[in-house]
This record gives C-alpha cells, sequence and structure tokens, in this order.
C-alpha cells in the first residue's frame, strides 16, 4: 500500500499541475505582436522534437487567436504531414517558392484542424533544390525574398515559423537569412549540447555576413523526463549556459507527442487536454509574452 502511494504521488502532482495549466490557459489572452515576427527553428541535431516544436508552437498561437504561417523548408515535408497538409509530387510547396519564383501566397493551405494556421507545404522535390540553386545568384536570400514579398502584401500575419532541416546547407542558410530571430529545440538528454557551438558560430558569421538581425532569442527543452535524474541535470545545465534564452516552459516526453503526426495532427489538436498539448500551449503563451515585451506593446 505505501509502495502504491509513492508511485502514485509524482502522477497524481502531474495531474494537478496539468489542471492548473489548463485553467491558466483558458484564462489566458494572446496578443498580437504590432508587426510580424520571422523565426526559424533549427538544431542540425536530429530527433530533438524541432518539427514537433514548430508544428505544436503554430498550432497553440492558432489557438489562441493569432495568424501563422508555417513555412516547411525540409525536403521529409514531416511538418506538411503532422498539420494535415497535402504535399504529395504536383502540390505549390517551398520548391517552387525558392526554385521557380512562385509567390508565396500561392502555395499557403490552411491546416484543417487549426483555422487560422497556414503552411507552405515541403515536397520532394526540394530534396535537390540546393544543387539546382548553387548557380542562382543572391542564392541565399530566396526565401527572404518571398517572405518580404508576402508580408507586404499580408500585413496581418502575426508569425511565421521555418521548418529546417536537421543539417546547415543551403535551405537551411535560406531560413537564417529570412528570419530575424532564431528558436533551439534541445532535448533534455546525455549530449544535449553537442553541436550547439557549431550552430550558434554558424548563426555569428551569417550576422556578420548576410543577416544583421538574425539572432537567438529562444530555447526550448523538449523530451524532458521528470521521472530521471539526468533530464533534471540536463535541464539545470542549460539553463545556466542561456538563462535568457529558455523558456520557463518544458516539454515532456509523452506517448501523445509521438502519436499526434501519424494520425495527421499537431499533439494540441490530437491530445487537447494531455500534458504534451497542455506544455506546448504554455510555451506558446510564453513565446507570444516574450515578443510583445520585446515590441513594447
Amino acid at each position: 500500500m505505501i509502495q502504491t502511494e509513492k508511485t502514485s504521488a509524482p502522477l497524481a502532482n502531474e495531474l494537478a499541475r496539468n489542471a492548473a495549466q489548463l485553467r491558466a490557459l483558458d484564462r489566458a489572452e494572446f496578443e498580437r505582436p504590432s508587426r510580424p515576427v520571422v523565426i526559424t527553428v533549427s538544431n542540425q541535431k536530429g530527433g530533438v522534437g524541432k518539427t514537433t516544436t514548430t508544428v505544436n508552437l503554430a498550432a497553440g498561437l492558432a489557438l489562441g487567436g493569432l495568424r501563422v504561417v508555417v513555412i516547411d523548408i525540409d525536403p521529409q515535408g514531416n511538418a506538411s504531414t503532422a498539420l494535415g497538409i497535402e504535399h504529395g509530387v504536383g502540390t505549390p510547396s517551398t520548391y517552387d517558392v525558392m526554385v521557380e519564383g512562385l509567390p508565396l501566397a500561392e502555395t499557403l493551405q490552411e491546416c484543417p484542424d487549426s483555422p487560422g494556421l497556414f503552411v507552405c507545404p515541403a515536397t520532394i522535390d526540394l530534396a535537390g533544390a540546393e544543387v539546382e540553386l548553387v548557380d542562382s545568384v543572391r542564392r541565399e536570400y530566396l526565401l527572404s525574398s518571398a517572405v518580404a514579398d508576402y508580408l507586404a502584401q499580408q500585413p496581418d500575419v502575426d508569425i511565421i515559423l521555418i521548418d529546417c532541416p536537421p543539417s546547415l546547407g543551403l535551405l537551411t542558410l535560406n531560413a537564417f537569412v529570412a528570419a530575424e530571430q532564431v528558436l533551439i529545440p534541445i532535448q533534455a538528454e546525455y549530449y544535449a549540447l553537442e553541436g550547439l557551438s557549431l550552430l550558434w558560430s554558424t548563426i555569428g558569421r551569417i550576422q556578420a555576413h548576410l543577416n544583421p538581425k538574425l539572432s537567438i532569442r529562444h530555447i526550448l527543452l523538449t523530451m524532458v523526463d521528470g521521472r530521471t535524474k539526468l533530464s533534471a541535470e540536463v535541464c539545470q545545465e542549460v539553463r545556466s549556459h542561456f538563462p535568457e534564452q529558455v523558456f520557463e516552459v518544458e516539454i515532456p516526453r509523452t506517448v501523445r507527442i509521438s502519436e499526434a503526426p501519424s494520425y495527421g495532427q499537431s499533439v494540441v489538436a490530437y491530445d487537447p487536454r494531455g500534458t504534451g498539448a497542455v506544455a506546448y500551449r504554455m510555451a506558446a503563451l510564453e513565446l507570444n509574452k516574450r515578443l510583445l515585451q520585446e515590441r513594447g506593446n
């Protein structure tokens, strides 16, 4: 009996915390930033929850009433899949924007589960784009120009999130040049900071030569396992290194977060009252508050 009580205590605490966060979200009000912001979500280390973070932050922001655009620049198209967006061969996509010069607005599809969330999908054609673009003039600015043209025509957009491939090639470079902020998801496991110094120095070079307004503003801890000492130690280490950038909210490791993409849904739509969905909604609210503070709203 005593053992059962000990085992159930963490679960009871988690359920109570989840209920409190849901009440806070029900009372929360999202506010539109004074102007659109473009954020690239990147980490060249795979398996850290990069795409999961992109789609669920987008869904959380849209649920809060903001107008959000996701640009899928990863040839795998996982963000497109996770948001229930058609991205078969022939679908107007990021490839057409970057290679063919198609206006971004002509590629956008609204997410069926998230009104106010629009997606520029990635198709398999994007896999060969880096080779096709190697001789293009100002090839690093192709996405930036498309985004600027779109925002000039659609100033009511609040946030654009760009989902990158897990590499530092030309596609990711375009995403960095198009953005003003970078959000880095970091998995709360051993080697969490591995490769981060390379990403940091790459962004420093982009700031110096291609996009002086770019900065790393946000770090989100993902796949946090509250049962393990290692996870807590990693979170503490990351916070000690980057106290200003790290979100207060941490994203737990849950089965529902992993399941949701296979149903073509964000976890916010798939399991709206679950711990994973609540955590991402809280992270979206925190991101909204950060942006408002930066812009003096």
